[in-house]
């Protein structure tokens, strides 16, 4: 089998320009990989995920139960893995991903508490890799974020690219939820956790992919 590494970290917490970092310099290095993003959003098997984030099922995230919302993110990463990448993964490849089952357990984690939270943490890696039968992560990266400095970050990239934020994003109480699901998913399933800011002071992007670079290298 192969090796499945994902990034991950709430909307704004700078996990997308970390994962073209790391997969930069990979290509660099000259390792043999595969890059994934999920959702996919222009492929059918996204249908019922842009319905949801578009505020077709309720404009409140919380419209749609963990559960429910989390078959339709699921579904995706199945198609994707069935028709794209299996043989390659079966085959010893390494495939580096922004996002995947992990989001689910921040985004849709968020709606629960406590020892509800923790049930659907069980049952999230059950469904996903022993009943769908996707690959288990090998390393786990989350990003993490104080939500205000994220919230700015969402409203600057919203005024620069003219694109309106979906419904995870423009809830500033439930993005709170969503870095508080993150901290204890990456405590329950033994995520790594690399910190955007040092105290008051935001990192730089260079200091942020040197240390997640170091873990890869570790893994």
């Amino acid at each position: 089998m192969g090796k499945l590494i994902v990034l991950e970290g709430i909307d704004g917490s700078g996990k997308s320009t970390q994962f073209e970092l790391l997969a930069s310099r990979l290509e660099r290095e000259g390792t043999d990989f595969r890059r994934l993003r999920f959702p996919r959003y222009m492929e059918e098997s996204s249908a019922l995920i842009r319905m949801y984030l578009g505020g077709k099922f309720g404009t409140d995230p919380e419209s749609v139960n963990a559960y429910a919302a989390s078959t339709f993110f699921a579904v995706d990463r199945f198609a994707s893995y069935a028709s794209d990448w299996r043989d390659y993964y079966r085959d010893g490849g390494v495939l580096l991903t922004d996002r995947y089952t992990t989001s689910n357990a921040i985004h849709q984690g968020a709606k629960l508490a406590g020892a509800e939270r923790e049930a659907f943490f069980r049952w999230l890696y059950d469904f996903e890799f022993r009943l769908m039968e996707l690959p288990k992560p090998d390393r786990v990266i989350y990003i993490d974020i104080p939500v205000d400095r994220a919230m700015e970050r969402l409203r600057a990239r919203e005024a620069a690219t003219g694109t309106g934020a979906d419904i995870h994003e423009r809830d500033g109480a439930y993005l709170m939820k969503c870095r508080e699901a993150g901290l204890a998913a990456a405590a329950h399933y033994g995520w790594n956790v690399v910190g955007a800011f040092s105290g008051d002071e935001a990192r730089t992007a260079e200091d942020i992919h040197d240390e997640i670079y170091s873990i890869i290298k570790g893994a």
